[in-house]
């Protein structure tokens, strides 16, 4: 049985705290023994901000052992995979450090607040053999990995165009500090640019435009294109200051020589050139779900994880820096 300590108890912390429950009353090999937190006492007796709702307002935490220091829940526990939920600067130092005891880390994104750092904690899973993985949901949201297989398997042909969007309302606590969370462009907009990785490698080149609304915050509104050699039209969009009634949308439109693909609404459309449009079937969980059962797995299993692999997360935070560099620039070309 895998032996879980959750550090950070926020909006992510307890996405992750559900699925480890859920998980392990489904009969997967884990169990959440632990939950560390400076603000533990105030966080379990209410709600956390969030764009997606997570299964509780009020959390009974009594089945487990309550921390508010790091230090004193790693010398009282024996643990076989921590799970960070922190702010993004702390990501680097504590994953290093977890690894080199010999324990496994799951990693919420981005990877680290510089590229530098990421490629720390890379090498230092390397080093040690101890599985490393970012929590980089989308890559195991099924409409993202529906949109990926057509991608490989070339079903509707080559991509032509692309847009991705992300946004919401503004967020709260250390999220509205840019030197804690790197703003809109690092914490909500690295999903997209994640996700153009993931399915086009690398572009060459860059250039982004952005804006900074709130004060300290870094830039809340972004939009950027890239740049590849087969001359492929691509566009994310990420805004973070969207009020009123709006509430959260994540939504892409990908064209392809032989049909589209839009995802609106959380349903995804396909529009083939030469038949009838259709929703494609996919499974209702969740990507947070999804990623948790998968890193269990190649650690309970001893598999190397192929799906997002730390290398990969890294490259991402490369073209979200390219970004910045870009809108600094006022929308200059930043090459890879």
């Amino acid at each position: 049985m895998l032996k879980v300590g959750l550090i950070g108890f926020g909006f992510m912390g307890r996405m992750h705290f559900d699925n480890y429950v859920r998980l392990a009353a489904e009969g997967a090999p884990v169990q959440l023994v632990s939950i560390c937190d400076l603000r533990i006492e105030e966080l379990k007796n209410g709600a956390a901000w969030g764009n997606i709702a997570t299964g509780q307002s009020i959390y009974d935490l009594s089945p487990y052992r309550l921390y508010d220091d790091i230090a004193t829940m790693l010398e009282h526990e024996q643990l076989d995979i921590v799970d960070i939920a922190l702010p993004t600067k702390l990501h680097a130092d504590l994953t290093c450090s977890l690894l080199e005891r010999g324990i496994h880390v799951l990693c919420e994104k981005p990877v680290a607040f510089t590229s530098e750092d990421g490629r720390r904690m890379a090498d230092t899973a390397k080093k040690t053999g101890s599985t490393f993985m970012v929590a980089q949901c989308l890559r195991f949201w099924p409409a993202y990995e529906y949109l990926k297989s057509c991608v490989e398997d070339g079903r509707y042909g080559a991509v032509t165009s692309g847009s991705f969007f992300r946004g919401g309302g503004s967020p709260q606590g250390w999220f509205l500090d840019g030197e804690q969370s790197g703003g809109c462009i690092l914490d909500m907009h690295i999903h997209d640019v994640d996700m153009i990785n993931w399915l086009f490698g690398k572009p060459d080149r860059v250039s982004a435009i952005a804006r900074s609304v709130i004060p300290g915050s870094g830039y809340d509104i972004v939009s950027a294109n890239y740049m590849y050699p087969d001359g492929k039209v691509l566009n994310a969009q990420a805004d973070w200051t969207l009020q009123g009634d709006f509430g959260f949308a994540m939504t892409f439109r990908v064209n392809f020589e032989g049909g589209n693909l839009v995802f609106e609404n959380n349903r995804l459309k396909v529009n083939p050139n030469g038949g009838p449009g259709f929703f494609a079937e996919l499974p209702e969980d969740m990507g947070y779900y999804r990623e948790l059962r998968y890193f269990i797995e190649a650690v309970d299993k001893g598999k190397p994880v192929s799906v997002c692999t730390p290398e990969s997360a890294v490259e991402s935070l490369e073209i979200v820096e390219a970004e910045i560099r870009s809108a600094d620039a006022n929308g200059a070309l930043e090459a890879l």
